[in-house]
């Protein structure tokens, strides 16, 4: 695989994100939200991975208080099993525990056995169940959690 790199998102970013959205979600959201989440979110906190220059995947936080809430995670069909979201996550987890984040939530549809798995490797573990979460069509999305007292993997 080529160098990977992963940096801060920035508004120069929302096209890439946007198209990303677009391939990897069955409702994904829509190029203004994800402005707003780059420009005017100060809670927000995004990175993008590129290879050789092209943005293959992201992945959104909201830093609340000491508390890490993970907005999506995508990373373009041509590069899954790359382990592109694997290093994605790694570095987000990192910087925001270094930045005092404690724990960290997320939701995830319940049948999306991939994202669960990557979510696990992270030491996140299934706590609840939004039942018809996702307005498409109605699936519970499982809701994970991560603990400070479950050391980052590496």
């Amino acid at each position: 695989m080529s160098d990977l790199v992963i940096r801060e998102a920035d508004a120069g970013d929302i096209d890439a994100i946007a198209e990303l959205e677009k391939i990897c979600f069955a409702t994904p959201w829509s190029r203004d939200s994800i402005r707003q989440e780059l420009v005017e979110n100060e809670l927000a906190f995004y990175v993008v991975a590129e290879l050789d220059g092209e943005v293959v995947g992201y992945m959104g936080m909201w830093h609340i208080v000491d508390e890490g809430h993970v907005t999506n995670v995508a990373v373009h069909p041509d590069h899954r099993g790359k382990h592109v979201a694997s290093a994605i996550v790694a570095v987000v987890l990192a910087y925001s525990e270094a930045g005092g984040i404690r724990r960290f939530t997320l939701e995830v549809r319940s049948s999306n056995e991939a994202a669960k798995a990557l979510y696990r490797k992270f030491d996140f573990k299934e706590e609840g169940l939004r039942r018809g979460y996702y307005k498409d069509n109605g699936e519970d999305a499982v809701i994970m959690w991560r603990d400070p007292a479950e050391p980052l993997k590496n």
